[in-house]
């Protein structure tokens, strides 16, 4: 069964700039259509009343740390 949620992108002053409403069968279903508004800043997601999520912004996220190697070591 869909269920309808909303994506709230927030602007830095805490202020919702715009929204886009859409359906999804889950929350995990709706972050995952979600995430496709980050790239435009923080986003709120919305089941009707419900806060589901929030999420960062990509511009925000840090760099993902490079895989580690290990140290060779001489003998």
């Amino acid at each position: 069964m869909m269920q309808q949620y909303r994506a709230y992108l927030v602007g830095e002053d805490g202020v919702f700039r715009s929204a886009e409403a859409f359906e999804a069968p889950s929350d995990s279903s709706a972050l995952t259509v979600a995430k496709q508004f980050t790239r435009l800043g923080k986003v709120e997601v919305w089941q009707l009343g419900r806060k589901v999520a929030v999420l960062e912004s990509e511009q925000s996220r840090p760099p993902l740390p490079e895989p580690s190697r290990p140290m060779l070591t001489r003998q």
